[in-house]
């Protein structure tokens, strides 16, 4: 490099220019942002999100679909139309089905809290919320069974209505357990997956009894 000492530039040639690091090319969707876009586009979007965890939860297979993106507002609504059906039963003691209504949402929202730190304990790899979400978007098969409960009580209660409405509950449950286990399957160490399932029985099985022994005033 002995020769570059004698290079020189001369001062007629300007040296100017931009100086510029290339960092691809800027596409219009770099400044999309949600806080931008219009109030009925965000609630359009999120109810499409709760609709496709819906229709996972139906028709349940082992899959992340509601671990990808989860939320709490398909549980909320469902725990809230539970309770709702629920109010009023046999087994309250006041006219306005109060108590009820709080029964039903401290036996969903703790048992699900429970369940999801029984999983964390014993090694379970899925977050707090995201098994909550699944916990509880997986109710909707006993939100269904209470509505199909309802409607057949309108007819009247018997042995033919009890028959029908065990069937129903029993269905659903089933249901219910075998979505939320085939979500959250692959989250638990192969050899504690009957210890989390357990749990999980006991908690459908706990809604269902009281689907299953509502009876109106």
């Amino acid at each position: 490099f002995a020769g570059l000492a004698d290079v020189s530039i001369s001062e007629d040639i300007p040296v100017e220019g931009e100086i510029t690091v290339p960092v691809g090319s800027h596409s219009p969707e770099d400044d999309f942002s949600t806080l931008d876009e219009p109030v009925k586009d965000t609630i359009m979007r999120d109810l499409k999100a709760v609709g496709k965890k819906f229709v996972h939860v139906m028709y349940p297979k082992k899959s992340s679909a509601l671990l990808r993106d989860w939320d709490l507002w398909g549980p909320l609504v469902l725990c809230v139309s539970l309770a709702l059906m629920l109010q009023g039963g046999a087994a309250d003691s006041k006219d306005d089905g109060g108590p009820q209504f709080a029964e039903v949402f401290v036996i969903i929202w703790f048992g699900a809290v429970v369940i999801t730190l029984n999983s964390k304990l014993l090694g379970g790899t899925i977050s707090f919320f995201q098994s909550l979400c699944v916990l509880g978007y997986c109710v909707l098969p006993l939100t269904v069974a209470m509505l199909v409960c309802r409607l057949v009580l309108l007819a009247g209660a018997g042995t033919v209505s009890f028959i029908i409405r065990l069937i129903v509950v029993v269905a659903m449950f089933a249901w219910s357990t075998l979505a939320s286990t085939a979500f959250l399957a692959d989250s638990q160490p192969p050899n504690r997956k009957a210890l989390v399932v357990y749990p999980i029985f006991l908690f459908y099985f706990v809604i269902s009894w009281m689907i299953l022994t509502f009876t109106p005033q």
